[in-house]
């Protein structure tokens, strides 16, 4: 199924309006470039507000503490103040790193999670796309990048010569393994439902009305439709992110803070911000899968895209203020006798009711 373009993609629009035809390569490299450091700062200005501010305002309410409120408004300054003493610290290397995977760790979370982004649909705005491509397996480009972090965490717990950082890299490789598989299983039955790998489509199928309740219409979002894979999608997407009850990864009771035990200065920033990129990332897929994407009444679809990716990046803040953390036994367990065997169900049951829905 394809539906028509109704509107100018984001790198041909920056093309046209600095001069260069979006069908030559010069228009076409300087088009994506512009619009790749457009869509990437607004990212990183997502995660620059949710790690220093955020996430300590949220926690803090769950636990009745006060939170940052000294620095400028509502303590908003705190981000400011962050990033100044976070980049002006030394960068210590401990003795005995294998330097190039110790340097490359933290680059290779942070490229994972913005890669991701390059084919989310973001919805229009004054009739552009806001959207870098949207390639016909859009959703297997998605879950390739993402699982790269893998790489990083694994690379950051070998590297640093710190024992508590090898097992936060070594449980970071075992959970992710066994979350990663149950959570492409129920992105591929979305895919089997609407018949199309292609994230463009899969939100444009979700405008249809699902049920109409006098003045009330009920859009046809697959959460709607098939609320069992939600539930699925969303826990396995918990775990992804390394949030409770699946934060084994850096636990700071038992192993310090993980992977991430040896860092410091820009290479601790680095990790720190992909950690929320991820879980940005993580709040798209949901919003594009299950929520409509972009779609919502008003507002223009940006917003409302926002508006989701932070709802689940509240979701994931709750979760980490109520839920304890599992033994990792018990993570595994979940993750191969649970997880994986309901994504399998749901798959199944998935493929047996297409014909008829």
């Amino acid at each position: 199924m394809t539906f028509p373009v109704l509107a100018t993609p984001l790198p041909d629009a920056i093309a046209e309006t600095v001069g260069l035809g979006p069908d030559t390569v010069a228009g076409s490299l300087t088009g994506g470039l512009v619009a790749a450091v457009i869509i990437a700062s607004a990212l990183l200005a997502n995660a620059a507000v949710a790690g220093p501010w955020a996430k300590r305002r949220v926690y803090s309410s769950f636990i009745d503490k006060v939170g940052p409120s000294r620095h400028g408004p509502a303590g908003l300054l705190i981000i400011v103040a962050d990033a100044v003493r976070m980049l002006s610290k030394e960068l210590v290397i401990p003795e005995g790193v294998d330097r190039p995977a110790f340097d490359l760790a933290p680059v290779v979370m942070a490229a994972s999670a913005l890669l991701g982004f390059a084919v989310i649909p973001f919805g229009t705005i004054a009739g552009i796309d806001i959207q870098l491509a949207d390639p016909e397996t859009g959703l297997v480009f998605v879950f390739a990048v993402a699982s790269m972090a893998s790489l990083g965490l694994v690379m950051a717990g070998y590297a640093s010569n710190n024992k508590f950082s090898l097992l936060g890299g070594l449980r970071a490789a075992a959970q992710n393994i066994a979350y990663e598989i149950p959570l492409v299983l129920v992105g591929a039955s979305v895919a089997l439902f609407f018949g199309t790998l292609q994230l463009g489509d899969i939100v444009a199928s979700q405008r249809d009305t699902l049920v109409t309740l006098g003045p009330l219409v009920v859009p046809a979002w697959y959460a709607l439709i098939n609320p069992f894979a939600f539930v699925l999608f969303m826990a396995a997407n918990l775990a992804e992110v390394g949030r409770n009850p699946f934060d084994t990864p850096e636990a700071p009771q038992e192993i310090v803070a993980g992977h991430m035990t040896e860092y410091s200065s820009v290479y601790f920033v680095l990790l720190y911000l992909s950690e929320f990129i991820h879980i940005f990332l993580g709040g798209a897929l949901v919003a594009v899968l299950f929520l409509g994407g972009p779609a919502g009444p008003v507002l223009p679809g940006p917003v409302w895209l926002l508006v989701k990716m932070w709802a689940v990046f509240l979701f994931t803040q709750w979760a980490r203020a109520t839920l304890p953390r599992v033994r990792i036994d018990q993570l595994i367990e979940i993750g191969w006798k649970g997880m994986l065997v309901l994504s399998l169900v749901n798959f199944l049951l998935t493929a047996v009711l297409v014909p008829f829905v």
